[in-house]
């Protein structure tokens, strides 16, 4: 039996967690944590935290679980690259899981537009086009940032050199270095992504629409069992489904 706490449990994510977690019945929850409450107080009786809190909140959450030895699932989206080095640096302590999405669909989309993107070659311009519900705070989504990371890996490029957030006014015509991200919000949208390789005469579309938060649950339960028999490092939802 593997026991999780679960840290942003009030949340639309941590509520669908709390949902589907007695589906998998080799999951036990031992802790539900939220704004206000003491994770220090419940983390010995767990194996791993599974954090879908805020970006602000995760550093604090991994280094709990780092000086209790407890793995890790990190759902959190918004961080900024010091943020990321700072939570990476636990990685020789502890197993830990993060990655942008926990969907199945989502992870087979990354391994499908790196494919894509080494076969079609450079005469493509590459554009990543997200859409979510109103109350989304960060854009673009992890997703839609890992993807074009994802594209400009294949390209040999640096994103945050290459990377185009929309277009207004008298922009001129589109470089073919540039990867364009695009986000959308409105409604309830669960998350909504696409991937566009356009070239003259021709173009490629790839898509994944989400419905439900419980793919992304179920994902990251998935995730929660898997990391607990690894050893101290830092991994992706890739790494658990096999697909490196």
């Amino acid at each position: 039996m593997t026991r999780i706490i679960i840290v942003g449990s009030k949340g639309r994510m941590g509520q669908a967690l709390l949902a589907c977690a007695p589906l998998h019945l080799d999951l036990q929850v031992v802790g539900q944590i939220d704004l206000g409450d003491d994770l220090g107080a419940v983390i010995p009786q767990a194996d791993v935290v599974i954090d879908f809190s805020a970006h602000d909140t995760t550093l604090g959450v991994a280094t709990l679980c780092a000086r209790h030895r407890k793995a890790l699932v990190i759902g959190t989206t918004g961080h900024t690259t010091a943020g990321q080095s700072q939570i990476a640096n636990l990685k020789p302590q502890i197993p830990i899981v993060w990655s942008a999405n926990y969907s199945t669909g989502v992870n087979t989309l990354f391994w499908l537009t790196r494919k894509a993107a080494e076969i079609l070659g450079p005469g493509f311009d590459l554009e990543v086009v997200e859409m979510h519900h109103r109350l989304k705070q960060d854009a673009p989504s992890g997703t839609a940032r890992t993807l074009a990371e994802i594209l400009a890996q294949v390209r040999g490029q640096q994103l945050d050199q290459v990377a185009r957030h929309g277009r207004e006014g008298l922009v001129g015509a589109r470089t073919a270095a540039e990867i364009g991200l695009h986000s959308v919000r409105g409604g309830d949208v669960v998350g909504d992504h696409t991937v566009i390789f356009a070239a003259n005469g021709e173009r490629v579309e790839l898509t994944h629409k989400a419905s439900s938060r419980e793919t992304f649950a179920h994902g990251a339960l998935r995730a929660a069992q898997w990391v607990v028999k690894q050893k101290p490092g830092l991994y992706t939802m890739q790494d658990v489904l096999g697909l490196k």
